[in-house]
């Protein structure tokens, strides 16, 4: 059954002014599963205007009544948790424990949204001169676009907007054309919750969309998630149409292991952190980097796990990893490990040729392994977003750590040890925003920040924790004499 999907706008589903739409299929059988349209600026200005007459009323509506609906929300989240990671697998094709753990991040960062009345109080100190006191108020500050990936439909969506709501401002959201039908069901539970009309609006759509949203004039700033390239072109568009812009690109994650390591608890989340999501994370290792000893081992193990690794539906519990979302995304996977062969590259597992039974239309690539990656090829340059990892030798710490300096980006990084010497240095020395000791996914809580630096992230607050309330508010600090 296909689902034909449709924006919110207003309070109402609506369709849009062009007759285009794209196909949203099931990775793991490749068959239609809906039907997405690609909306026109106009369909995003009918948006925006649905969100700024809203603004008013939601920016009067006191904070403890906006947490309450936010408290509805949660409840609505947590009582189809199961309904909702199923649908995920389904138009994502990532394993189910997977996506439960995806709705379960979602909904703590609604879970930590509720804080609002506590999270935006100011300050105030008075007497700072005679006769005078001064105070700060945070304040929302309009309507603000969100621009959200394929890869978390349901948890990326979920950093931004019920903050941005929370704190008094109204949105527009774009969420991914590969996989709308989750975030769909969403919608119905925050109707439900009681989430006033033009408060939350979506439309989706491709190019044309998320160019109307960095360039139209009533929306105050852009929250962005995608590929560096991307990423950055949007941080450039927004902020040059006058918005603030927090943009998340890409990544090159490297995992350090030493030779102290305790190598089941390092292959463990080696492979978990290369191989989840079938690689289709920012936070997924690329590069483990074997320091000394630990490198034979580590290789040997890893190369061990990844061979026994089962592909398959992600609704069933016996799998351990899914297909990529798109034949189109296979086809890129697979070019870049065509390129790190044609390099010259050591490949030490293939999984460009993986089929699964019964399911030969899905979209398949296996876990792959190359081996002592050359710094200057493709494979170890770019983001493959893809099950594709190389294994590195290095003589001791401080070369393992060059060779993360040398990558462009700088997501997130992790190192294994059972050295709190060690572990502190890296934390020291690392210049990455988010760390794992003894960790393969370096994931912070909805109530850390969220964000790489280098060309992992362009802009100035991150998603997530303090910085989120600070971005969807602006403090107005009031000096009185009486």
């Amino acid at each position: 059954m296909s689902t034909m999907v449709q924006n919110y706008v207003g309070g109402e589903w609506c369709g849009v002014s062009h007759s285009e739409t794209l196909t949203v299929t099931n990775p793991a059988s490749g068959g239609e599963i809906g039907r997405v349209p690609l909306s026109t600026g106009a369909d995003v200005d009918k948006a925006v205007q649905a969100a700024k007459s809203a603004y008013p009323g939601w920016r009067s509506t006191p904070s403890p009544e906006r947490a309450r609906v936010l408290f509805r929300l949660k409840s609505l989240l947590d009582e189809h948790k199961e309904d909702l990671a199923q649908l995920l697998t389904t138009e994502h094709g990532k394993v189910i424990a997977e996506t439960r753990g995806e709705v379960q991040r979602g909904i703590e960062n609604v879970e930590h949204a509720c804080g609002i009345p506590s999270l935006m109080m100011g300050d105030t100190v008075e007497q700072i001169a005679e006769g005078i006191d001064s105070a700060s108020w945070r304040q929302p500050i309009g309507v603000f676009g969100v621009i959200t990936p394929y890869n978390f439909p349901v948890m990326i969506p979920l950093w931004f907007w019920p903050y941005a709501v929370a704190t008094g401002n109204t949105v527009v959201l774009k969420p991914s054309e590969q996989d709308p039908l989750t975030h769909q069901k969403i919608i119905d539970l925050v109707e439900e919750a009681g989430l006033p009309p033009g408060v939350l609006n979506v439309v989706h759509g491709g190019r044309e969309s998320v160019e109307a949203i960095c360039d139209h004039p009533d929306i105050a700033g852009v929250s962005f998630v995608g590929s560096s390239k991307v990423a950055e072109i949007v941080y450039r568009r927004a902020s040059a149409a006058g918005k603030r812009v927090q943009s998340l690109g890409g990544a090159k994650n490297y995992m350090i292991v030493l030779p102290d390591a305790d190598m089941e608890v390092a292959l463990d989340a080696c492979s978990g952190s290369i191989f989840g999501s079938t690689g289709q994370r920012c936070l997924a290792g690329s590069v483990i980097v074997g320091v000394g000893d630990a490198h034979t081992e580590i290789r040997d193990r890893m190369l061990d796990t990844a061979s026994s690794i089962r592909l398959g539906d992600g609704l069933e519990e016996a799998t351990d990893m899914g297909p990529v979302i798109s034949a189109a995304h296979r086809d890129r996977v697979v070019s870049f490990i065509d390129q790190g062969v044609a390099d010259g590259a050591k490949l030490s597992l293939d999984g460009r040729d993986a089929t699964v039974e019964g399911l030969e239309n899905g979209y398949w690539v296996g876990p792959t392994v190359f081996e002592d990656v050359s710094p200057d090829l493709s494979i170890a340059t770019e983001e493959i977003f893809g099950p594709v990892a190389g294994i590195n030798r290095a003589r001791d710490i401080d070369e393992a750590v060059g060779m993360m300096h040398g990558s462009l980006y700088g997501n997130a990084c992790s190192i294994f040890t059972t050295s709190g010497k060690a572990a502190r240095e890296f934390r020291y020395q690392a210049g990455i925003s988010m760390i794992g000791v003894n960790i393969g996914v370096a994931a912070p809580m909805a109530f850390f920040p969220f964000g790489g630096s280098k060309n992992s992230f362009f802009g100035d607050l991150k998603a997530q924790g303090k910085d989120a309330i600070s971005f969807f508010t602006d403090q107005r600090v009031v000096i009185s004499r009486w």
